[in-house]
């Protein structure tokens, strides 16, 4: 026994998840007694933003009235019914289904993985979030990336999604506002995806979980509510605009044409009857949280707009850093001009100023190019004094790593 070895399925190979992974280093530099800024994970509760009281009361009476055991696997009525009027304000038309989930995370693996074969893909944005990779190396699907435009606020690249389409392409994914870049994509641009959906038969799978955090007096636009036939999934959740992602609530409104959806929607069941239901107690947080006061996110945004002003402001200030200002979500993706390596700058600046941020390697970028990602929710001073350390930082770096004669 002492020479063997348990492999581990080869589907793991190339999961990551450079969130967190980053945190193993920063971790390591935390126990020199080094000041950590953590600007890496967007966790509202770890900075000074709390979640409304009304949404914890009911989930704490809840607990009491011992609505602790299995809910139905799609979700108990009342969060349900509560999602499905919020479908409707956001103009949602034609709904099929609904489901609860643990997290908006469930809800997307789920969906994939009762849509996608072996050899299938979907095109995947990038910048995005990591966890679509991670699934798509779990399901053994080829990686399909497309780009967002950074010269142009960072739309979804029409053209690019164009040349990627193939006859293996189940479906698109859109994150919107997007993380890591906190765009907002336009109406206009949604309406081009919408056309290669139905030109090519392809689900769109909206991921809208950041969708009433938008700066600047911005909308934003559902892309399920522009057209009624062509098959979306809409996911959400209580996690960032309810500031409270240790709940681990999500959901997916499925829409478009019924004979469509059918087996699909049949699928997406099978899983969720397979895995038993959500956490219980906290689906009784979603209707007070959906219908009910809405005051905070006054109050967040005003908050938040200050950080994202602070955050570009001072990103742009720096000599070989520049900015797009986000619209939305609390993350900026800010681009590094004169670097050749992103992942070793971030180590480097975890290791020398306990700065934690995130490669843009981590949630994939145009080649050639570098990037890192900002989450602006911890206070103005600590993001003040994290972003001076940076701007020090990044022209040290340079002159050591960047300007090096090689003979």
């Amino acid at each position: 026994m002492s020479n063997f070895v348990i492999k581990p399925a080869v589907r793991t190979e190339k999961v990551t998840y450079a969130v967190r992974d980053i945190v193993v280093l920063a971790n390591e530099v935390a126990k020199t007694g080094k000041e950590m800024l953590y600007l890496n994970i967007g966790d509202p509760n770890l900075f000074d933003w709390e979640p409304p009281k009304h949404l914890v009361e009911e989930t704490y009476k809840a607990m009491l009235k011992n609505f602790n055991g299995y809910a139905p696997s799609s979700g108990i009525k009342q969060a349900i019914e509560a999602i499905e009027k919020e479908a409707e304000k956001k103009g949602i038309k034609n709904v099929q289904d609904i489901f609860v989930t643990t997290g908006a995370s469930e809800a997307i693996d789920i969906c994939l993985t009762a849509l996608v074969n072996d050899g299938e893909n979907v095109l995947t944005p990038t910048p995005g979030y990591p966890l679509y990779t991670a699934i798509q190396s779990k399901l053994q699907m080829y990686e399909n990336p497309y780009y967002l435009d950074e010269n142009n606020g960072w739309q979804p690249n029409i053209d690019d999604i164009k040349s990627k389409i193939n006859e293996k392409t189940r479906a698109i994914i859109l994150i919107n506002p997007n993380n890591p870049t906190g765009s907002n994509s336009s109406p206009e641009t949604l309406n081009q995806i919408i056309e290669l959906a139905k030109e090519h038969n392809l689900v769109i799978f909206a991921d809208e979980i950041y969708d009433k955090l938008l700066m600047d007096g911005k909308k934003h636009t559902s892309i399920a509510s522009l057209n009624s036939e062509v098959p979306v999934i809409t996911f959400c959740g209580l996690s960032k605009n309810y500031m409270v992602p240790g709940f681990r609530i999500g959901w997916g409104i499925v829409s478009g044409n019924r004979n469509v959806l059918k087996d699909y929607i049949e699928a997406i069941n099978k899983l969720l009857r397979a895995r038993l239901s959500a956490n219980h107690p906290e689906q009784y947080a979603i209707a007070p949280s959906l219908l009910g006061d809405q005051s905070h996110l006054e109050v967040a945004m005003k908050k938040l707009t200050k950080r994202r002003d602070l955050t570009v402001e001072m990103m742009n200030a720096v000599n070989g850093i520049s900015c797009v200002a986000p619209e939305g979500s609390f993350y900026a993706f800010p681009r590094l001009h004169n670097i050749s390596n992103d992942a070793h700058w971030a180590k480097e600046l975890i290791s020398e100023t306990g700065v934690v941020i995130v490669p843009g390697s981590g949630f994939g970028q145009v080649p050639g190019t570098q990037h890192f990602r900002i989450v602006f929710l911890p206070p103005e001073n600590i993001l003040e004094k994290a972003y001076k350390a940076i701007a020090q930082f990044n022209e040290k770096y340079v002159e050591k790593f960047e300007k090096q004669t090689v003979v």
